[in-house]
């Protein structure tokens, strides 16, 4: 069951019925739990259990975390540095388990390879082979994992825990955003889940434009852009040049259509349920620098990092060469989060990089008058857009082909490479039937559309009224069901 199969509208429809013909909110948690085994018993039933218990003894480490202190002792100074030390004991417990359990599913193969090349241990290769081939990680595992630590972090902080397992377990385990977010903190979701009202009209409208902007982002668009990107990094060998920038600007349009597309989809069904989930996604591609882009792409990823691992690593708080070295160790945990291979490491890396550079860059513009009124200029301003997509786009390579075999060969053919003499029959011709002028159109031609719809709505603060998106919504999921690929493509972000 995925977002865009009939059997999903099916499920949301039956339980949007179910949620809004009972009253008592333990029934509706009930309602929400259930659904969400089912859902993912649909995709991957194995894992249940582990998710279940996972969610158990992070419900309670957090109820021990915020239990209060025994104030009947009467050394009551040692009293309040025994609880201290229980709870960042405890709180350090869960952050390993966590980790822990991220690292048995996703990065064991990718240590035991590592180790294996590095130390030229057979043994450590085989069993990197073996892993690989028989252990599969549950879906969304990433994400579980850094909200439970995010939860547990807060509750450490003075938030208060949890206090029954089946309102935590609703949350934790809720079908809208499991498998690929977006990262959600506990207690801004419970809080909506106690105070629910029956959604007015144009909030119905506005779940249900979101899951069709999903559906049209997703089906329409990114899994056609798929097709070109699939053909051109297969064959990295036989294309060009010219092919592999064309694929690169695909690819970075594919990943945040196919992204941004879930999200919003997730967004809609949770609305419908009455719950506001966070957005993921304000424009990236219209940022101006590299610390503007990682406030607008994965925005609940990016809040994650800066409060559970830039701030205590110091922020900015230590100087400007501590805060360069912040930068860079923060993305690349980003990086490694993304996945077990070296490309995601080197992805992280230049954009901890970039991000150093950029604060180095603003320091030395605020210190020089006349570079800083050239960024403020309309030049300077095109050209911070420009490099900073230059950098996101070019980056993209090593997130796509993760193995660096590949994104290596594709940054060597970058410049000065002939394509093969069939590449453009196969590829352009026959497989897609499109060439690179008009396909190129095509994609400047998204970009117009969503240069369009920033304009209008960050520019002009207009958006649509609800109205008008009831009478779009029919003819976007009509569209979307005559027009999108047979099959479509698994969404991006369950890999991760």
């Amino acid at each position: 069951m995925t977002f865009l199969s009939p059997l999903y509208g099916l499920f949301l429809l039956c339980i949007i019925a179910i949620y809004w013909s009972i009253q008592q909110q333990w029934l509706r948690s009930w309602l929400i739990f259930l659904a969400s085994l089912i859902f993912y018993a649909s995709l991957q039933a194995q894992y249940i259990p582990l998710l279940l218990a996972a969610t158990f003894s992070n419900f309670i480490l957090g109820r021990a975390i915020g239990a209060p202190p025994d104030w009947r002792i009467e050394d009551w100074q040692f009293a309040q540095q025994d609880w201290n030390r229980r709870r960042l004991k405890l709180l350090s417990f869960g952050i390993v388990l966590n980790v822990l359990l991220l690292v048995s599913f996703k990065y064991i193969p990718f240590i035991l390879s590592s180790i294996g090349s590095l130390l030229g241990w057979s043994m450590a290769q085989r069993g990197a082979n073996w892993t690989d081939q028989h252990l599969i990680a549950p879906l969304g595992l990433s994400f579980f994992c850094f909200e439970c630590i995010a939860y547990l972090v807060d509750v450490y902080r003075g938030a208060p825990a949890a206090q029954e397992f089946l309102d935590f377990s609703a949350y934790k385990l809720f079908f809208a955003k499991l498998i690929s977010g977006p990262i959600v903190r506990y207690h801004p979701f419970a809080g909506q889940a106690q105070a629910l009202k029956f959604p007015q009209v144009d909030q119905i409208t506005e779940g249900l434009w979101l899951i069709a902007c999903g559906a049209v982002k997703k089906g329409l668009i990114a899994d056609r852009l798929d097709i070109l990107v699939r053909l051109s990094f297969d064959n990295v060998q036989r294309a060009g040049s010219e092919d592999l920038w064309l694929t690169i600007f695909a690819y970075g349009l594919q990943l945040y259509l196919d992204f941004s597309g879930y999200v919003d989809v997730a967004r809609g069904s949770a609305l419908l349920l009455g719950i506001n989930l966070p957005q993921n996604f304000d424009f990236p591609y219209f940022s101006t620098s590299i610390a503007d882009f990682w406030r607008r792409w994965h925005i609940t990823l990016g809040d994650w990092l800066r409060n559970y691992l830039y701030f205590p690593l110091g922020g900015s708080r230590q100087g400007l060469v501590r805060t360069c070295v912040n930068l860079i160790v923060v993305m690349l945990v980003a990086g490694i989060w993304h996945g077990a291979a070296w490309g995601f490491v080197v992805w992280g890396g230049l954009h901890g990089v970039a991000l150093a550079v950029h604060r180095l860059a603003d320091v030395w513009a605020r210190r020089s008058s006349p570079v800083e009124k050239f960024w403020l200029s309309l030049p300077g301003v095109f050209t911070a857009w420009l490099l900073t997509q230059l950098m996101v786009f070019t980056a993209w390579v090593f997130f796509r082909l993760p193995n660096l075999k590949d994104s290596l060969l594709v940054v060597r053919h970058l410049w000065g490479h002939t394509a093969d003499a069939q590449f453009a029959q196969k590829v352009y011709g026959e497989a897609i039937g499109l060439y690179p002028p008009q396909i190129l159109g095509i994609l400047s031609a998204i970009v117009l559309c969503m240069g369009i719809a920033y304009l209008l709505q960050r520019g002009m603060k207009l958006q649509l009224t609800w109205h008008i998106k009831l009478f779009l919504i029919p003819l976007c999921l009509f569209a979307v069901w005559l027009f999108a690929p047979e099959g479509g493509s698994r969404y991006i972000y369950f890999d991760f």
